[in-house]
């Protein structure tokens, strides 16, 4: 069911343009016209894209008391591929050239035999492949949020979510921006007339020996700013072993937190590769101290999050923010009615919201004034050999 029941993964996307009316039979109507299997593709190997209800594979009943669920709206996308196996193809290329060239001289089959055998075999793929028996089915849950002018989309395949954002702006005429590191700091940049400063940075130097701008995951380009994911990660761990646990965040609410269950390091230069720890708290580990210590940067961490009385656990990807396994509110009965759904869904813009607060601390610092002293403090803990941990105590 989505985004309605068990743990979730999503990117986030916002609406910047939406000419439709508030959500309701009119948003229906659209699914309804653009659900999978109401178009055909004129080429086997092109993927068929349409809606669906949400509630399973199959399911194109929409209805507005199952759909649309106050200020959103839940369905999904479904996305139908035939991929004939090369080796089944190259088979039936060879049954067919078999009694083809058997009264040949030479015994292998003329040029223009070749010719026959393989329209032979486009058209026995477009046979198979209409009969479905090579039909592949991949199901993608929406959440459109319209209260915040969000779209989540739970899926985190590149292709899968191109298909789905096209099918999307082109039925409802949406215009759409990802959510990444990058997007978010620029967001927080604008409404606080704070383009100019974040325009002068460029990754920072965490160590004597680094030089900056050195990472090969980012293109270095002016525009793109999600480097800024990669610090953040570390700024987080700096943050909650030496200085304190618990954040403040502009809304003057607190959040604590910890990394927990995995966390992947990478090294910028690309020189030393990646590497996967897995623990109840894998920063506590040698080996995740003397990664950060060598140089490499956190892309992706298992987080816990507390906010407000409600705990949040999840994976977040540095540059893209794609949140992973999200554990959020369940449904106790395995059943949705008003209030789980609707619970669901507050959880989940509870935990971007948090998620978003606790960057926007780490961004006005990045850009302000006290970066060069948080910097200073950073480097040191990097470089000192006791741990992080005999450094607050010493503090």
């Amino acid at each position: 069911m989505g985004f309605l029941s068990g743990s979730t993964t999503f990117q986030r996307y916002w609406i910047t343009n939406d000419p439709t009316p508030a959500l309701g039979t009119d948003h229906l109507e659209i699914l309804e016209k653009a659900k999978i299997g109401s178009f055909k593709t004129s080429a086997l190997d092109q993927p068929s894209v349409g809606f669906l209800a949400g509630s399973h594979l199959l399911d194109t009943q929409f209805a507005l008391e199952k759909n649309v669920i106050v200020d959103a709206m839940h369905f999904g996308v479904r996305i139908d591929t035939n991929q004939i196996p090369a080796a089944i193809r190259n088979a039936w290329l060879q049954m067919e050239l078999l009694p083809l060239a058997v009264d040949n001289p030479s015994g292998k089959p003329t040029k223009a035999q070749r010719h026959e055998a393989k329209e032979a075999v486009e058209a026995l793929c477009e046979t198979e492949a209409a009969s479905g028996k090579f039909r592949r089915m991949q199901q993608i849950p929406i959440l459109w949020d319209a209260l915040n002018d969000s779209l989540y989309i739970g899926g985190t395949s590149p292709n899968a979510n191109e298909l789905t954002i096209d099918l999307l702006e082109r039925s409802f005429g949406l215009e759409l921006e990802r959510v990444s590191s990058g997007s978010l700091a620029k967001a927080y940049a604008s409404d606080g007339d704070q383009l100019g400063e974040l325009y002068k940075i460029g990754p920072a130097t965490f160590h004597d020996d680094q030089s900056g701008g050195n990472i090969i995951w980012w293109n270095g380009m002016a525009e793109n700013f999600d480097y800024l994911g990669n610090e953040f990660l570390l700024w987080l761990w700096w943050q909650w072993e030496t200085e304190s646990d618990t954040i403040s965040l502009a809304d003057e609410s607190k959040v604590a937190g910890m990394f927990a269950r995995t966390l992947t390091l990478n090294c910028p230069l690309g020189e030393s590769g990646k590497e996967t720890i897995s623990a109840e708290s894998p920063v506590a580990l040698p080996e995740a101290e003397l990664a950060i210590r060598s140089g490499k940067l956190p892309r992706k961490a298992g987080i816990t999050l507390v906010r407000n009385g409600e705990q949040y656990d999840f994976a977040l990807q540095a540059e893209t923010f794609t949140v992973g396994s999200a554990k959020i509110k369940q449904i106790d009965d395995g059943t949705a009615n008003d209030n789980t759904t609707e619970d669901r869904i507050q959880s989940i813009r509870d935990l971007t919201e948090t998620l978003d607060l606790l960057f926007e601390v780490f961004f006005q610092r990045r850009v302000g004034k006290a970066w060069k002293n948080e910097l200073k403090k950073m480097r040191q803990w990097l470089g000192t050999d006791g741990s992080a941990k005999s450094q607050k105590s010493a503090a």
